[in-house]
């Protein structure tokens, strides 16, 4: 079951969000900037981004139940997906916004304090995007991953439009301001992408990372022994926070039940503990037997 702690970064994400729509919107009051208008908008949707990641890490901790016997961890991927369909979502209207102050340039007013509030919107932003990726990783919680890479595109957008406010305020060429929102709303554009990318992955069971399958290829080699003990049929897959792993494990016929059992509970743990938030299934066959080496398409999965 993933840890209800977790929902305290879900609860910073939406403190860090509320704080920074009420500088940014301030900013833009006292700058009237499209720029940071779009910024003020980015961040409305990283407050419902953030509540969505609360949302969804309370479902994710619940137990499994008899409708959900692999537990609600997938439900992450869900998160995550929308998660980067809203940065898509802020950067087209930036896009939106940016595009028709082009059209229509206006001078701007008190820079200086407009660009102050924002420095500080952006440092908050910055620090609970550390954390919750931070936290993400360490957890493997995709969607703390997620919200903190969408705090992080909100980072870079803010840092755009400074820098381009501050190019405006130096050239005194209005239609900068504009030109540079639509710049940072392409950028962040990839951001989104990805996410929804690694959604669609999950939710379609794409196996472990190379360097985690590589780590239990480990472990289970270093229980081969030639012509005694063997391993096939090697699957795995991430659900949320959960890991996922499937091997047939090959002993010698004459071995009594007790031995084999004790064998591969002896590797199951291993695996448990070497492989954070594992859960482990083993099916154990009869080395000589040719019916063990029929699971072709297993076995070329584990070759792939």
């Amino acid at each position: 079951m993933i840890n209800n702690n977790l929902t305290r970064y879900a609860w910073l994400s939406i403190a860090a969000a509320i704080a920074t729509i009420t500088l940014k919107s301030g900013a833009y009051l006292v700058t009237g900037s499209v720029g940071l208008l779009s910024d003020a908008l980015e961040s409305i949707i990283n407050l419902v981004a953030a509540v969505i990641a609360l949302w969804v890490l309370k479902i994710a901790a619940q137990p499994p139940d008899e409708g959900h016997t692999y537990g609600h961890g997938k439900v992450e991927y869900f998160s995550s997906g929308i998660e980067g369909a809203m940065i898509i979502l802020a950067a087209v209207s930036i896009c939106y916004a940016a595009i028709e102050r082009l059209l229509h340039p206006q001078p701007l007013e008190q820079i200086g304090i407009g660009l102050l509030i924002s420095i500080i919107a952006t440092a908050i932003n910055f620090i609970v995007a550390r954390i919750l990726l931070r936290a993400g990783k360490e957890n493997h919680s995709i969607v703390l991953e997620a919200d903190g890479h969408h705090l992080m595109s909100d980072v870079w957008t803010t840092i755009g439009v400074i820098f381009g406010i501050g190019l405006v305020y130096a050239t005194g060429w209005w239609r900068l301001d504009p030109i540079m929102a639509i710049l940072v709303a392409i950028n962040i554009l990839w951001s989104g992408g990805k996410l929804i990318n690694r959604s669609v992955q999950g939710l379609l069971d794409a196996a472990l990372p190379k360097d985690i399958h590589g780590k239990i290829v480990e472990i289970l080699d270093s229980y081969v022994k030639e012509d005694e003990i063997d391993y096939h049929a090697l699957r795995t897959r991430q659900a949320g926070t959960y890991k996922f792993i499937n091997v047939h494990i090959l002993v010698p016929g004459k071995w009594t039940v007790e031995q084999g059992h004790d064998l591969i509970e002896e590797i199951e743990g291993k695996l448990r503990s070497e492989i954070r938030n594992s859960v482990v299934f083993t099916h154990l066959e009869p080395i000589e037997s040719p019916v063990s080496y029929e699971d072709i398409d297993l076995i070329r999965a584990q070759n792939q």
